[in-house]
């Protein structure tokens, strides 16, 4: 597969913990997330409320990175977590989470950030360059395996949102928020093979909201 180099500007990293440098040592176990020093820093209202939220809110992480490449604020994770709820993004049940919901929170994030965002159960990583090159960003359904560049391919893709931001061709570049500190979390290289192994085909396009000319 043949890809044009793409520029894009840096985009801003948000892990989807509190504290980006200790997003190994959570994913691994070797602490809870309730032990992150920095808890309240996402909002939530107690330890135990940001461990929860914490596990699942990688597409959440994803809309805070894109909304500062933007240029628009980004609210607390659970602030944005509860909106996203209410919008019909995610969606409690007793076992869990469902979720994210591509086409709600596509809808909510039009209409709260005044951005592009396309719901695309259909993303073939062929027109990732052509997005990322037009200057918007993806927001793609991969194994969490991605973040480990040797790592066996699975057997099942998706479960897991992390952000395009820039390709070549030889590699996407994504910002991933469950991405272990100085390897695999800012501008982090996958092959194009690889991905292909990891990546579920779905995702959600974001961008700037485009003008529409006057009709008088």
């Amino acid at each position: 597969m043949t890809h044009a180099n793409t520029a894009v500007r840096p985009v801003p990293y948000h892990a989807q913990w509190a504290s980006a440098h200790l997003v190994e040592d959570i994913v691994t176990g070797r602490i809870r997330a309730s032990e992150d020093p920095a808890w309240a820093d996402y909002g939530a209202s107690s330890p135990e409320e940001y461990e929860w939220w914490s596990w699942r809110l990688c597409g959440i992480a994803c809309l805070r990175m894109a909304l500062e490449h933007f240029g628009r604020s980004a609210p607390k994770a659970m602030e944005l977590a509860q909106e996203c709820t209410a919008a019909g993004g995610y969606v409690r049940h007793e076992e869990g989470l469902h979720g994210l919901l591509y086409a709600p929170f596509a809808s909510w994030v039009r209409e709260r950030f005044g951005l592009e965002a396309e719901s695309r159960p259909e993303l073939p990583a062929a027109e990732i360059p052509g997005i990322l090159a037009g200057g918007g960003l993806a927001v793609l359904s991969v194994h969490p395996s991605i973040r480990r560049p040797d790592g066996e391919p699975p057997a099942a893709k998706g479960g897991h949102l992390v952000l395009a931001v820039g390709a070549t061709e030889h590699h996407v570049l994504i910002h991933n928020p469950s991405g272990f500190p100085g390897s695999s979390q800012r501008d982090f290289p996958v092959p194009w093979d690889r991905l292909d192994r990891l990546y579920a085909g779905r995702g959600i396009v974001l961008g700037e909201a485009r003008s529409t000319p006057d009709s008088a």
